[in-house]
């Protein structure tokens, strides 16, 4: 099944051809900011799964921690991916640019010992303090 997304100002276009592997909340702090949001929910995906349709020469990184490249929209921001210098093949991908059902859900929530104050989980999934 392939899954189509963009970005806010749909000059950014996408397609991933593949499966999502280790769907989850995350809480950590930069996940908030980053999302501007109480958490992100985010997938791994294969590298070679992504496939950018339009708007390529919009994606810009910015270099969150050591290794780790936050891909987003130049023109509005939206964050599209995350690219990780140890493992090439891999990136990490947020569903919130997502225009289509991925067909799959959250199977816990990590760092919750950040999450924001203001935000309570209501759910019965899983809560891990760290990524594990």
């Amino acid at each position: 099944m392939i899954n189509k997304g963009s970005c806010l100002c749909n000059q950014v276009q996408y397609e991933i051809d593949g499966e999502f592997d280790d769907v989850l909340n995350c809480h950590c702090s930069m996940c908030r900011k980053l999302h501007a949001s109480a958490f992100r929910t985010r997938a791994k995906i294969k590298a070679k799964d992504w496939k950018t349709i339009q708007g390529e020469h919009l994606i810009k990184f910015y270099e969150s921690s050591p290794g780790e490249h936050k891909g987003f929209c130049s023109t509005c921001g939206s964050s599209l991916f995350t690219k990780f210098d140890e493992f090439p093949d891999i990136l990490g991908f947020p569903f919130g640019t997502l225009d289509t059902d991925p067909k799959v859900k959250p199977t816990r929530h990590i760092y919750v010992g950040s999450k924001a104050a203001w935000h309570e989980i209501t759910d019965d999934l899983p809560q891990q303090q760290e990524y594990e």
